[in-house]
């Protein structure tokens, strides 16, 4: 989906007219008419703003342009599981199971990794293959590089 998909999808769900939007960012109703027509995209700063009003990540603002995954677990990162940093932005390279408050919940991979084989080894992905993945998985991730 374009950003000019997800501005109006958003802005409708919100019951939010151009007009209103454009006064709470502060911007001309013609901006947000020209982003949600494609013409324009919101400068980086507004994009802050439409995060934090619509309570999604700038990737979804933008359609969602690349697949993040948490840089700690490898679990593909959806708002829903991303956390929010003190002044409100969306941290878009943990989950909010790895890292909360400024700390990582595992400190070591072969912790997560006996989690995760716990939590998630089932009749089709058994426990030894939830390890084999997280082993060849987590050095690959910024948290755990060497």
């Amino acid at each position: 989906m374009d950003t000019k998909d997800v501005l109006y999808r958003l802005r409708k769900e919100k019951g939010l007219s151009q007009e209103e939007l454009a006064e709470k960012l502060f911007v001309t109703r013609q901006a947000v008419s020209r982003w949600e027509t494609g013409e324009t995209t919101p400068h980086v700063e507004t994009l802050k703003q439409l995060s934090q009003l619509f309570d999604v990540s700038i990737n979804t603002l933008l359609g969602a342009p690349r697949q993040l995954i948490c840089q700690c677990c490898g679990m593909p990162l959806e708002d829903a599981a991303m956390i929010r940093e003190p002044d409100g932005a969306f941290n878009e390279e943990y989950c909010k199971w790895c890292y909360a408050d400024g700390e990582f919940r595992y400190t070591s991979p072969e912790e997560l990794i006996d989690f995760c084989a716990g939590h998630l080894a089932s009749e089709q992905w058994p426990a030894a293959q939830v390890r084999a993945h997280m082993e060849a998985v987590l050095p690959l991730l910024k948290h755990w590089k060497k």
